[in-house]
């Protein structure tokens, strides 16, 4: 019988292949050396597929105008940015070089890719050339345009952010959110039409789940405008190049800034937000900085330790009159003091809370505590909404909280990571949609350990604490345990674990005793 043969994915080739840059690079370096080829080998491929178009429709006069394939959303790309330019020369000394010049050369003539390429990048870095070269070798073999539906740049993108933040490790990695929390996000805010905003948007992941949400159910991607900012250069050159390589635009901003300090968006009225900020950010304001910015106006105090609260209020400055929020933060901001009280107190006295949900430990690369998902919505009101798979009758949910415990489900990926299976995702969020429509009280029941809709009667009564399990039943298994059967069971186990004892003791006797060695 034949041997069956295991290939590996698109994406784990790359993956090897990437991690013999070690050595010559630091890990936290070279996502940005292999994303950033991707980007150029899907630009040229995506280039040489329309230039052949106009040459079969005879439009060979218009080969060189950029304005013949930017309609298209397709990248001009002069002779020496295109790939085929780049592997003839990739056994050259100067090969980053040409590298640099290449993206360098499509940036300048492709106003939309302004501020998304790395500036002279490869050659600042010292790569090996033979590794270098065998790299741009296994791109070359990646025919990105295969198969479209697919979305294999896409695929090895999300591959490729997810396997960096895991490899880089805790403390790192904060640019990426794991896919299937954004799904779960997406999947609950329903983001169908209107203006979606992330505040720390690193990578970009949200916008691509966003209007992966809005394929999904039949929607129109131009119905959505995407507006965002991240702090960290790099990062921000790597959300412009993430949306690029899908045709999604978005305003990311002028630059890389500060949200705080440098908002980027000062007017803006989002219909959605979506975002996972830094957990706990400490130092992110100076003493008498910010204390009378207008996104705290109409709370009693300002947000002054870490910047959770700041973080929440930003987002609810930045909510339309419909306007709903889904974001990640770390527990402690369910039930701190001092400030973050006030300010909890009256969130929830203004009614924007609709649903905090417990998230499992372990699902974060960058940390294993567990996390929370809050929900902030502006219109509880009952009403009717027309969206693309249908209509949603939303009852009025007006003072009133759903809480949900996630932690324990999930299924483990990676070894020692958690994930929502496609499964897990939509009886979540069937869980949630139920609890929001007419005839919820045929849909939906409180259930011990998962959920429980709170009143805002019985919050204040927990004096505004928003912690799921002081709400949320738990079952107190160990009332229920049959003592004298426990004990059976474990002087079983014992019994066994002894015997296997003394059959090893005995076995690593008679060794010894074969060897002239009576123990």
């Amino acid at each position: 019988m034949a041997k069956k043969v295991q290939t590996k994915s698109t994406e784990e080739i790359l993956w090897d292949s990437a991690n013999k840059l070690r050595g010559s690079v630091e890990p936290s370096e070279y996502k940005h050396v292999v994303l950033s080829l991707i980007f150029l080998k899907f630009a040229s491929d995506k280039f040489i597929r329309r230039r052949e178009e106009l040459i079969k429709e005879g439009q060979n006069a218009f080969l060189e105008i950029p304005e013949f394939y930017q309609a298209e959303n397709v990248f001009y790309l002069p002779v020496e940015s295109r790939w085929t330019y780049i592997i003839e020369n990739a056994k050259q000394e100067d090969i980053t070089l040409k590298v640099d010049s290449a993206l360098k050369t499509i940036e300048r003539t492709n106003k939309s890719l302004e501020g998304a390429l790395p500036d002279n990048y490869f050659s600042r870095l010292g790569l090996d050339q033979s590794k270098f070269s065998a790299l741009l070798d296994t791109i070359n073999n990646i025919d990105t345009l295969r198969d479209e539906a697919q979305d294999i740049v896409g695929r090895v993108y999300e591959y490729f952010l997810s396997k960096f933040a895991i490899a880089e490790g805790k403390g790192k990695g904060e640019f990426y959110t794991p896919k299937s929390i954004v799904n779960l996000i997406a999947e609950m805010i329903e983001p169908y039409k209107g203006k979606i905003y992330d505040p720390s948007c690193g990578s970009g992941g949200m916008f691509v789940q966003s209007l992966k949400f809005i394929e999904k159910h039949q929607g129109n991607k131009k119905d959505i405008s995407i507006y965002g900012q991240e702090l960290t250069n790099t990062t921000f050159k790597l959300a412009k190049m993430n949306l690029a390589i899908r045709g999604i635009s978005a305003n990311l901003g002028n630059k890389a800034a500060d949200t705080f300090a440098d908002d980027q968006h000062k007017e803006l009225k989002a219909d959605y937000i979506m975002a996972n900020p830094p957990f706990n950010l400490k130092d992110w304001r100076a003493e008498n900085e910010l204390t009378d910015d207008t996104r705290w106006t109409g709370y009693e105090v300002p947000p002054k330790s870490n910047a959770n609260y700041a973080w929440i209020l930003n987002m609810i400055s930045k909510l339309s009159q419909n306007g709903v929020a889904g974001f990640i933060l770390a527990n402690g901001a369910l039930s701190g003091g001092g400030e973050e009280y006030k300010i909890r107190k009256q969130i929830i006295e203004n009614d924007l809370v609709e649903a905090i949900v417990i998230l499992p430990r372990a699902m974060f690369y960058s940390t294993d505590i567990s996390v929370t998902l809050w929900i902030l919505n502006r219109n509880k009101t009952e009403r009717t909404v027309e969206v693309n798979d249908g209509i949603k009758n939303y009852r009025n949910r007006k003072g009133e909280v759903l809480f949900m415990d996630l932690r324990q489900k999930g299924e483990p990926f990676e070894k020692k990571f958690i994930q929502f299976s496609e499964n897990d995702i939509e009886y979540i969020t069937g869980t949630y949609h139920n609890w929001q429509q007419k005839d919820f009280e045929s849909k939906y029941t409180n259930e011990a350990e998962y959920c429980y809709s709170a009143n805002v009667e019985e919050i204040r009564k927990k004096d505004y604490s928003l912690v799921p399990s002081k709400y949320i039943e738990f079952v107190n298994r160990d009332e229920n345990l049959d003592y004298d059967t426990q004990m059976q069971s474990l002087q079983t186990e014992l019994k066994d674990l002894f015997q296997q004892e003394e059959a090893l003791k005995q076995e690593v006797a008679n060794v010894f005793k074969s060897l002239g060695y009576e123990l």
